[in-house]
Order: structure tokens, then C-alpha cells, then sequence
């Protein structure tokens, strides 16, 4: 166990927003599995207690540490929304998480809730990954879930994903989708090769790239990001002729500008937490 002291971070903002499914939290410790790791976390006032074998750089690269939020804060701040967002959440950073892992759970996660997402991932790993102490399980790997008996798959109640996610498994075990590739190639590349797979839409395709791959102008657009936008910003002229869900993506990648992928998340916490909120 040791401390790190991280500059401009909130943990429990960070892992409750709703971008990363494998943390609990129990009183002011977080529990999570990451890789073939179980993770206890705690933050003390400005420290950060860790409760693992992995080196404090891991924690910098997976927290996004290495992120100026000062910086990013001043270029999304564009009105008294995020502004507030901003003020209220202050902290809470974007995680890079493991890219398979995060395809999948994002394949999981359509027409569901948090905690349905939760249930899914957990059973994935209860069946068909390796028990890291009792109760966590590691994530399978794409050989093990692209070979895995329908009947296994049956007790994982994944429902109409589940050959979506076998297919996926299979592309990336046989090398057709090369995972590494996608950190190469531009955002609008990247985003049409994972729409190619079935059961990726533009929102989840923006999920995974802004939280697995680098691609920081990725602008998820579901419930909450439209009723923000339809909200607070429908008689901006961009939505004269421009009203769904793609050219809501585009005007938040030019209104935010590159990291708009952070201003999406602060916004979407915010709406999650507080639902509409009064700036005047």
C-alpha cells in the first residue's frame, strides 16, 4: 500500500460518471479489476491511497494524469453549462482503459442501464475469465469469448448482443479487426472500421474511441448529450437544417473544439446527477 499525491484529481467523480463499468464502491474505498489486477482505491483529502502491486505509472497513465486539465478546462469552457460543470466536477479526469475490454463492454452496453451493464460484464468474467481473488475475474480474452459454447454465453444474459459480441471476438482473435491499428488512424477512419461490426452505432463507435483509443474529439451523442443540446442550445443557427444525432456529434466537436471528448462527460455527469439545471 502507498500514497500518491495527483495534481487537479477526484476519484470518486472519475470512477462514478459512467465511463468505466468494473469499479464498487464500498464507504470511501473503490474496488476494481483492471487487467489480471484487483484495484482498492482511496482518496484522502488531495492523496491517493493505493492498495496494489502495480507501479504508481501505471496510475498516471490509467488515470490520465499526464492530461493538462488546466489547459483543457480553458478551451472547452464556452458557456455557463459547462462552466458550472466544470466548478461542481472539478477533477474528474477521462481513463484509458484496455481497448478489447472496452469494445466490448460498450457492445454490452446498448439499450441498457449502468447497472444492467454491470451484471453482464461481471457474469462475462465469472464464466468465462480467471478468478483473481473471490468474487473478481478478469476479463476473457477474444480467443476464449470467440470459442465460448452458446450455452455459457446463454448464462451471461446478454440477450440480442450475444452473437454481436461473438462476431466481434472473432474478428479480433483471427487479427481481421487489428485493435492496434485504430490508435493510428485518424478519428474519422477509426470510427467507420468499428461501425463495419454489428451492433456498433455512432454513440457506441465514440465510447470506445474516446475511452480506449486517444481519440479525444469523440462526442458520444445518447439520451442525455441530446436533451443538453436540445435543451440548452437547439437555437444555435448549426441546427437550423441540422437536427440528429451525427450532426450533433459534429457540433459538439466544433463548438468544444479537440477535447470536446471531456466536455461530453462533464456534461453528461452533470445531467446524470442534477438533470436540468437553472444558470440563471
Amino acid at each position: 500500500m502507498y500514497r500518491l499525491k495527483p495534481e487537479l484529481f477526484a476519484l470518486n467523480y472519475t470512477l462514478d460518471c459512467g465511463q468505466v463499468f468494473r469499479w464498487e464502491r464500498e464507504g470511501d474505498w473503490w474496488t476494481g479489476v483492471v487487467g489480471d489486477q484487483v484495484i482498492r482505491l482511496l482518496q484522502d483529502n488531495e492523496q491517493l491511497v493505493v492498495d496494489s502491486k502495480l507501479p504508481p505509472e501505471f496510475f498516471s497513465r490509467y488515470f490520465r494524469l499526464d492530461d493538462n486539465l488546466h489547459s483543457i478546462y480553458e478551451s472547452i469552457n464556452r458557456d455557463l453549462l459547462i462552466d458550472r460543470a466544470i466548478h461542481n466536477y472539478r477533477g474528474m479526469r477521462l481513463i484509458r482503459q484496455d481497448p478489447w475490454e472496452c469494445l466490448i463492454s460498450y457492445m454490452l452496453a446498448t439499450a441498457s442501464s449502468i447497472p444492467t451493464i454491470q451484471k453482464r460484464i461481471y457474469l462475462l468474467s465469472q464464466f468465462l475469465g480467471q478468478e483473481l481473488e473471490t468474487g473478481y475475474f478478469s476479463f476473457p480474452d477474444p480467443e476464449t469469448l470467440a470459442n465460448a459454447d452458446p450455452s455459457t454465453l446463454d448464462k451471461c444474459k446478454l440477450g440480442f448482443r450475444t452473437q454481436n459480441i461473438k462476431t466481434a471476438a472473432e474478428e479480433v482473435a483471427s487479427g481481421e479487426l487489428d485493435l492496434d491499428v485504430l490508435f493510428r488512424l485518424e478519428y474519422k477512419y477509426a470510427r467507420e472500421r468499428l461501425m463495419r461490426l454489428r451492433g456498433i452505432g455512432e454513440k457506441v463507435a465514440d465510447c470506445v474511441l474516446l475511452f480506449a483509443f486517444e481519440k479525444m474529439e469523440a462526442f458520444p451523442v445518447d439520451t442525455h448529450i441530446r436533451q443538453i443540446i436540445q435543451h440548452y442550445h437547439i437555437d444555435d443557427s448549426y441546427f437550423e437544417t441540422c437536427t440528429n444525432m451525427s450532426c450533433m456529434g459534429d457540433w459538439g466537436r466544433e463548438y468544444f473544439g479537440h477535447y470536446c471528448g471531456y466536455a461530453q462527460e462533464y456534461l453528461y455527469y452533470q445531467k446524470r446527477v442534477e438533470g436540468f439545471v437553472q444558470l440563471y
